[in-house]
């Protein structure tokens, strides 16, 4: 059994989003799930968007996006649960975050 860490940074992000732009982070373990997302996000040509399938409403991470990227994302929730959740979050600005500041701790989500 492989207990090796999942390293977030080997994973492409191309690869998450199917052909209809949605990134299904469901499988994907905690420890690793917010900071793919943001890579994902990161990524984004400004004006593109992908949209976020998840198990719960991931508002820890839409106040992770407003405290670090104000007013460079739009968050906008298409379907809320019960047990599926899709939020489009769209890239409006460029920004220069770099790839190994991105966090990947989910707080518990």
């Amino acid at each position: 059994m492989n207990t090796k860490p999942l390293d977030m940074t080997t994973i492409p992000t191309e690869t998450l989003i199917g052909p209809d732009k949605v990134m299904d982070v469901r499988p994907i373990p905690c420890s690793v799930k917010h900071g793919l997302i943001i890579r994902t996000w990161l990524e984004l040509p400004v004006a593109d968007h992908f949209i976020l399938l998840n198990d719960h409403d991931p508002v820890p991470l839409q106040y992770q996006f407003a405290a670090q990227w104000p007013g460079a994302f739009s968050w906008e929730h298409l379907l809320k649960g019960p047990n599926e959740f899709r939020v489009r979050i769209t890239k409006l600005k460029p920004l220069t975050t770099p790839l190994s500041e991105v966090p990947s701790c989910c707080g518990g989500h």
